[in-house]
């Protein structure tokens, strides 16, 4: 079965009972599931062929409310994950799941911009947690995860454990919907209120790269 999940995240204007906060979380404990949170038209398109094509367990496709973003290609690939800012020599790893990948990607550019040489990584399949992800998480050494889902079992909580597993020491920062009921407001208020906004991601990795 495939499940085309719309409405995922922080929906805003629906009524603070509509947010849909935890559908990550959630389906982490579906045993089989595969999730994909496409970033663009291009991605939505290509996750729904993938996903109608798996025959041996369920498939989710998420994505949130309101216009699908503007075009984000890739501008490489590493270890199978879709980059979108790939510097020579990466001192911090953002990865922008979803409708938060232009977000990590315009704060790659500000981190950039004052010489800080970053990585933005956008999976497509966020569930289990790709290989690539993982790797590149332990290559770099310090991580900062973005989503529009709550931060308890969410990606960035299965990012640590994966890394963790594998007995590497990573850093990892994440930024996601707080464990609380949202009140009513606008989806970009809400982004705004609870720090997911480009603002709030280099802040994140400032944090990360000032620690000793």
């Amino acid at each position: 079965v495939t499940v085309v999940l719309d409405r995922a995240g922080v929906t805003g204007d629906d009524g603070a009972a509509h947010n849909g906060m935890w559908d990550l979380s959630m389906l982490n404990l579906v045993p089989g599931v595969q999730v994909a949170a496409p970033r663009d038209e291009a991605t939505l398109r290509q996750a729904l062929r993938e996903a109608v094509d798996v025959a041996d367990g369920p498939t989710v496709v998420r994505f949130p409310k309101g216009r699908l973003a503007e075009p984000l290609p890739a501008v490489s690939r590493s270890n199978g994950v879709d980059l979108l800012h790939a510097d020579p020599d990466p001192q911090i790893l953002l990865v922008g799941l979803g409708s938060m990948a232009g977000v990590a990607k315009e704060a790659a550019a500000k981190l950039a911009a004052d010489g800080i040489g970053v990585a933005v990584a956008a999976p497509l399949w966020i569930t289990p947690v790709p290989a690539g992800v993982a790797e590149l998480a332990t290559e770099i050494g310090r991580v900062v995860t973005i989503e529009d889902n709550g931060l308890a079992g969410g990606f960035g909580s299965s990012l640590m454990e994966a890394v963790a597993g594998s007995g590497s020491t990573v850093r990892i920062e994440r930024l996601g919907i707080p464990q609380e009921f949202l009140d009513h407001a606008g989806r970009p208020a809400i982004l705004d209120r609870i720090g997911l906004t480009v603002q709030g991601c280099v802040n994140a990795a400032r944090r990360l790269l000032d620690e000793p």
